[in-house]
Formats: C-alpha cells, sequence, structure tokens
C-alpha cells in the first residue's frame, strides 16, 4: 500500500497533526507526510493537485485535515467541487469536529489541560470588556477583536518562562503538543478525529 499524505493548512496544523497521530497511534507518520498548502484554496492549485494525483497513482491516501472556519457545510461542499471539478481523490475532515463551524484553535481550546481554564476565562473577560471600549480616533470605532490565534498565544506564554528558549514554544513549529501541563491529548474533544484518523491508520494503532 502507497503512502499516506496529510494535505494542512499552515504550520501549526502540521505540527499538532504530526504529534496527535504519532501520539495516538504510534511512531506512524513523519514530517515528510505532510504538506503544508497555505490556505483552503490552494488546494486548488496545479501544485497541489499534481501531488495529490500522483500519491493516488502510486497508490497512496490523501487526508485533507482543513479549518471549518464560519460554515463547515459551506466549506465541505466548496472542496468537494474542487475535488469533483479536478478528479483528485482525497478523504476530508474539517476542524474542529468535522460539523461545526471553527479552526485549529477552536479544537485547541477545547483540549487545554482543564486545571488552566482560568487563563482562557481570563482571556474571554479581556475580549468581552475590550469589546465594550470605544477608540475615538479609530473608524469603526470598536477595538478589533484578537484572533484565537493571539488566545493561544497568549495561553502559552502564561504557562511558559521568559527566556528565549521558553518563548521558543510558543511558535507554532516549536509547541509540544505532549505537554500535558498544557494540553489533553486524550480528550473526548479529539473523539472524532481519532475515529477518523483510525479509518486510515487503525491497524497501527498503540493506543486504545
Amino acid at each position: 500500500m502507497g503512502r499516506i499524505k496529510f494535505f494542512v493548512e499552515g504550520p501549526a496544523d502540521k505540527t499538532f497533526f504530526l504529534q496527535y497521530i504519532n501520539y495516538v497511534f504510534g511512531e506512524v507518520v513523519s514530517s515528510e507526510d505532510f504538506i503544508e498548502t497555505g490556505g483552503w484554496q490552494a488546494l486548488n492549485s496545479t501544485t497541489i493537485i499534481n501531488q495529490i494525483a500522483k500519491n493516488t497513482a502510486d497508490g497512496g491516501i490523501n487526508i485533507v485535515l482543513f479549518d471549518a472556519d464560519n460554515d463547515a457545510e459551506k466549506r465541505r461542499k466548496e472542496l468537494e467541487k474542487i475535488k469533483e471539478e479536478t478528479n483528485i481523490s482525497f478523504e476530508l475532515f474539517l476542524l474542529p469536529n468535522n460539523q461545526d463551524a471553527g479552526a485549529l484553535e477552536s479544537l485547541l481550546e477545547q483540549i487545554i489541560n482543564p486545571s488552566n481554564q482560568c487563563i482562557i476565562d481570563c482571556w474571554h473577560r479581556y475580549e468581552d470588556d475590550l469589546s465594550k471600549q470605544i477608540i475615538p480616533w479609530k473608524n469603526p470605532q470598536k477595538p478589533t477583536a484578537p484572533s484565537n490565534k493571539s488566545m493561544i498565544y497568549g495561553y502559552l506564554e502564561a504557562l511558559l518562562g521568559t527566556s528565549k528558549s521558553q518563548k521558543e514554544k510558543i511558535k507554532e513549529r516549536k509547541r509540544d503538543y505532549t505537554e500535558k501541563n498544557h494540553w489533553d491529548l486524550d480528550s473526548e474533544k479529539l473523539n472524532s478525529l481519532k475515529s477518523f484518523l483510525f479509518e486510515f491508520l487503525g491497524k497501527e494503532s498503540t493506543k486504545g
């Protein structure tokens, strides 16, 4: 059987999925098995289409792991349309759980170590308070809401030290999702993802 290739949007996704898959199924994938597209629309690019087609021709399986963003069904239809029009073959899972709107950061928020929930609660209070403020010179005058990416950066920054080496661990490519003080990779919130991946990686499973 050919190789399984994973198509993800960016470095944060690659880091998370590489670590999560190897945590659940054993050391079954490597960095080379992941292709960063740079965004969902790039699935329609000649480069990505050719990579998917070649892996299929070699007997491999292509797995697309993208964000659902604001509408999971809309994004699914958009990606299935690309699939049909380009005649490529891939399996699809939309973050956070293959049915709800959201993204990688939505899922990460749900799998933090529960003992650190106070940090996320503080962040949401900050967001709420910020939304009530007015910036006189700004148009519109409401402050721009911080992104969920910023929330995850802030979460890790609150948990890690101030040295350069500690700060490096905040970066998307350097995060350690197996750090149990930060993340819970056994969370039930990951069950839908685990079940999806099990269909392709189950034979290699080393965890229940």
